[in-house]
């Protein structure tokens, strides 16, 4: 009698990655030894919790060692990297929607991120770098640190994003402090803020230069 690593092997194999379950996916990461009690429990956490467990929370769970809780870690620590760097070179930016795409996975994070885009003259996207982790206050986005890093790159204009874990894109007054900050800077600079996106969830976004603030 086939178990649960071989017969999710098997699943996995026929249907491909994106049409197998979490579940499946968990009893192959694990092996041979996996337990489809534990990997049922794992799953039912779904993708967004799952991937915020830490390493003595995993080993909470029976049969999950050391080895295995490091090798889940890694492997949502590379899906985050894939995902986040899986467009393509030569990225435009010809809209909000577009700006909210390319930072689309920060809709998976539980805890804000402060992202900046930094983009040429013809909006191509040439660099991207996390600016701090937190709740966002205007006093701790320091403009300089951020136009330093657009004239190294020679940037032509800058976005800014971040995203609310509670999946509500609407701009508290911290984030109107913020984005009218950085537009300020910039115009003193010749460097563009071109938009503040705030990620919600299920695709939702708010753009703040829509909303007139930059």
């Amino acid at each position: 009698m086939k178990n649960h690593f071989a017969i999710a092997k098997e699943e996995l194999g026929f249907y491909g990655f994106e049409n197998t379950s979490l579940q499946n996916l968990l009893a192959v990461l694990i092996g041979p030894k996996a337990n489809p009690v534990v990997t049922g429990q794992l799953s039912s956490l779904g993708v967004k919790r799952l991937s915020s467990l830490s390493k003595e929370e995993l080993l909470q769970y029976e049969g999950i060692g050391e080895t295995t809780a490091d090798r889940i870690i890694a492997c949502i620590g590379l899906a985050g990297l894939l995902n986040k760097f899986k467009f393509e070179e030569g990225y435009i930016v010809r809209s909000p929607e577009d700006a909210a795409k390319y930072m689309s996975d920060l809709s998976t994070l539980d805890q804000e991120h402060f992202e900046i885009l930094f983009l040429n003259s013809k909006n191509l996207v040439i660099g991207r770098k996390t600016i701090f982790k937190g709740s966002l206050n205007a006093s701790i986005v320091h403009p300089r640190e951020i136009f330093r890093e657009a004239v190294k790159l020679s940037a032509a204009s800058i976005i800014a994003g971040h995203n609310h874990p509670n999946g509500d894109p609407f701009p508290s007054r911290e984030d109107i402090e913020v984005t009218k900050r950085l537009s300020e800077a910039g115009k003193l600079v010749g460097i563009d803020l071109l938009d503040h996106i705030i990620i919600g969830h299920s695709g939702n976004f708010t753009s703040l230069k829509e909303k007139g603030y930059c």
